[in-house]
């Protein structure tokens, strides 16, 4: 079982723009020909930061049209919010807040064998990391550049370092790296 925090960004470093628009994705590409059915195929619980849910909030057509259905997920989902926050209809979802670590085990023994996925953004999935509970990142990285928009990973991320484990070309327009959060053995903490 791992965490992981699988996305897309531009060239640049960001998620999504600043008022939070993915349509400089949805022009790079067909979800279904990434690694994203086999990646979800994987997860058995999903953590979301209160931002991406408002835009699926927001995007329920769109997400309906695509998918069929306006929350795309089977898996249970804890979004992280300070805010009270409107519920999708038949959606298995959890509002919390606070530390992720209490969280975090919580949908570990929902999970089970299965991975944990950081859906975003990337503020949480800092997070994550800095409660040593991130075990991988998966980014896929757009032929596009924003400029501005909401960053990637928004903190230093030099301890544990990243070990780049994977790059797999996605079409023209589209890059996958997959990296490995290197965490210190014991013996190597007191060395």
């Amino acid at each position: 079982m791992k965490t992981q925090y699988y996305t897309a960004t531009s060239l640049d470093g960001f998620l999504a723009t600043e008022d939070d628009s993915l349509d400089w994705l949805f022009a790079l590409g067909n979800v279904n020909e990434s690694s994203y059915p086999t990646f979800i195929s994987h997860v058995g619980a999903l953590a979301m930061g209160s931002s991406t849910y408002e835009w699926m909030l927001r995007n329920a057509e769109k997400v309906a049209s695509e998918t069929g259905s306006p929350w795309p997920y089977s898996q249970p989902a804890w979004v992280f919010t300070s805010r009270e926050l409107q519920n999708i209809g038949g959606a298995n979802i959890q509002f919390v807040n606070g530390d992720v670590r209490s969280v975090h085990a919580a949908m570990r023994a929902v999970a089970g064998d299965k991975n944990i996925w950081i859906v975003g953004g990337g503020d949480l999935a800092g997070q994550f990391y800095d409660a040593e509970l991130l075990d991988e990142i998966i980014v896929q990285i757009g032929a596009v550049t924003l400029g501005k928009g909401k960053p990637l990973f928004p903190r230093r991320a030099l301890h544990p370092s990243l070990q780049l484990a994977s790059v797999h070309k996605m079409g023209a327009g589209m890059a996958e790296l997959r990296y490995e959060v290197q965490r210190q053995t014991p013996n190597e903490q007191g060395a």
